[in-house]
C-alpha cells in the first residue's frame, strides 16, 4: 500500500487497541462502516501541539455526531500512554476524558499504510482523512509536525462531501459553507451560478 494511497480508494483496514472512556478495547476501522469517519494521526502524547488538536476535536464532537461521523485519533504511542494522558488534567498538559477513541499504532503499521509515518522521526505526521460511509477516502491532508489543524475546516469539508454525495448533479465552489449556493455540473446550467458572482 505504501506510496499509492490516494483519494477515491478504499481506506486501509486495521485492527488495533484503542482507549475509549478510559478502557482498552480492540477496534477495527470496518466497525464504523455506515458512518463517515474523520481519521487523524498525530505525532506523540505529552507534547505541545497535539493536545490542542485532540481537545479541540473532542470539545466539538457533538457536531460530528450530528453529521453521523465518528472521530478516530491515532499515534504510535502505547495504549497505556494514551490512558495516562487521558488521566492527566488539561491544565497539566493532558487531555482529560475525551469523547472519541485514541488508537495505539505502536507497531507503526497503520501510519505506514496511510503514508504518514515520518521515517526519520519515527512518528506520524499530522495526517487527516475523511472517509465516507463506504470507507472510501474522500479527503486527505498532511501537515508537518509543528503546526496544527482546523476543526472548522474539517467540518466544512465534511459537510461539502456529504452535500455532493446527496446532490449528484451539484458541486461546491471554493470556500463553500453549508447553505451557500452550489454549481450545477453542466456547461449551461452552471452559468446560473457564475452570472450571479
Amino acid at each position: 500500500m505504501e506510496g499509492c494511497l490516494r483519494v477515491g480508494q478504499l481506506a486501509p483496514e486495521f485492527s488495533a487497541t484503542a482507549v475509549i472512556d478510559q478502557e482498552f478495547k480492540t477496534i477495527k476501522l470496518s466497525d464504523y462502516r455506515g458512518k463517515y469517519v474523520v481519521l487523524f494521526f498525530y505525532p506523540l502524547n505529552f507534547t505541545f501541539v497535539c493536545p490542542t488538536e485532540i481537545t479541540a476535536f473532542s470539545d466539538r464532537a457533538s457536531e460530528f455526531t450530528t453529521l453521523k461521523t465518528q472521530i478516530l485519533g491515532v499515534s504510535v504511542d502505547s495504549a497505556f500512554s494514551h490512558l495516562a494522558w487521558m488521566q492527566t488534567e488539561r491544565n497539566q498538559g493532558g487531555i482529560g476524558n475525551i469523547t472519541y477513541p485514541l488508537i495505539s499504532d505502536i507497531k507503526k503499521d497503520i501510519s505506514t499504510a496511510y503514508n504518514v509515518l515520518d521515517p526519520d522521526a519515527g512518528v506520524a505526521m499530522r495526517g487527516l482523512f475523511i472517509l465516507d460511509k463506504d470507507g472510501i477516502i474522500q479527503h486527505s491532508t498532511i501537515n508537518n509536525l509543528s503546526f496544527g489543524r482546523s476543526v472548522d475546516e474539517t467540518l466544512r469539508t465534511l459537510k461539502a462531501i456529504q452535500y455532493v454525495q446527496t446532490h449528484s448533479d451539484e458541486v461546491c465552489p471554493a470556500g463553500w459553507q453549508e447553505g451557500d449556493k452550489t454549481i450545477v455540473s453542466d456547461p449551461k446550467k452552471s452559468k446560473v451560478y457564475f452570472s450571479a458572482i
